[in-house]
């Protein structure tokens, strides 16, 4: 969600720099995860989800991500809406609810509402919930923006891009509005969109990387002044050049893991094969459910966040 926390960076400090055009570079030792399939899962999921896991005791993180063979006939990955009065619920009651193996949570909602509202794009089985952000305000100054989302449809069709919308229409678009801070890009003409009829779409962002490029868009989509850029855990979702889907989660908020900024979290996409990715909600809400056990340790304890949407996995 879009709030500002403190969190104390443990054991390791983090120097960025920014070049020219506002976007940062960091200029710390690259995290070198390794991976581990966890086999206690693994043996009991469907063929072509398995789960792996790495823990950096040096860097204090855990991290686990998922990966799903889109491309066989018995696997889907959708979008899924809270069913609850106040639209919220823990991603284990939606594990629970739903059945399916793999549920990791969704995008950005507003927590002070009741019920909650999504907070960009939210479309769930050819339903426009609530429409892309096409605006905010810094500073008394309007951005007009587009922000990343990541769209499922039948069976193997993924994709992140820049997303607009307008009535129940969703357009994706090749460049994102080229804000930086206290000066607006100018909004794009309209001509330069094209149609992006996904069954579902999940808004999240920024975007991470674009065309197997690290590209990570926090000054275009206008998060620059909030905690979004900073340390956390995070959840995030990528895309293979083979199709296959990453879903991420790495823990924080704890002695034994730290969280990650979209600068780290970045280089790790890119080493698991990404050549498309977008962060997710992050913070307390992060959390990753596989045969209906919580991996990490959202906020540092066991007890989960409610939230408005999730990332489903099915498989017959």
């Amino acid at each position: 969600m879009l709030r500002t926390i403190f969190i104390p960076i443990l054991f390791m400090v983090l120097f960025v720099t920014c070049n020219t055009d506002g976007r940062k570079t960091a200029l710390t030792h690259n995290l070198d995860l390794e991976w581990t399939p966890v086999d206690s899962l693994n043996q009991n999921l469907p063929e072509g989800i398995e789960v792996f896991q790495s823990i950096h005791v040096g860097a204090n993180l855990r991290a686990w991500y998922v990966k799903v063979q889109e491309g066989l006939s018995d696997i889907e990955t959708r979008v899924v809406l809270s069913t609850d009065d106040d639209r919220r619920e823990t991603v284990s009651d939606f594990s629970r609810r739903l059945g399916v193996p793999v549920m990791l949570n969704g995008g950005y909602f507003r927590m002070d509402l009741n019920p909650a509202t999504h907070v960009g794009i939210l479309k769930v089985d050819g339903e426009l919930i609530h429409a892309a952000t096409t605006s905010v305000l810094r500073a008394d100054q309007r951005f007009y923006l587009h922000r990343a989302a990541i769209g499922f449809d039948a069976k193997d069709k993924l994709g992140i891009n820049w997303v607009s919308s307008t009535g129940d229409s969703v357009f994706l678009w090749n460049q994102p509005v080229t804000n930086r801070p206290e000066n607006p890009g100018i909004r794009p003409d309209s001509t330069h969109r094209e149609l992006w009829a996904y069954r579902d779409i999940l808004g999240g962002g920024p975007q991470l990387i674009r065309d197997g490029e690290k590209y990570i868009a926090v000054n275009e989509e206008v998060f620059f002044g909030t905690s979004i850029p900073e340390v956390h855990p995070r959840t995030a979702a990528g895309i293979t050049p083979e199709g296959d889907l990453i879903l991420l989660l790495v823990d924080g908020r704890q002695l034994i893991s730290r969280g990650v900024d979209l600068i780290e979290l970045t280089d790790i996409l890119f080493d698991l094969g990404c050549e498309d990715a977008i962060n997710l909600d992050g913070g307390g809400s992060s959390a990753m459910v596989v045969n209906g056990i919580l991996l990490n340790r959202p906020a540092g304890t066991t007890t989960e966040r409610e939230v408005m949407s999730a990332i489903a996995v099915y498989a017959d």
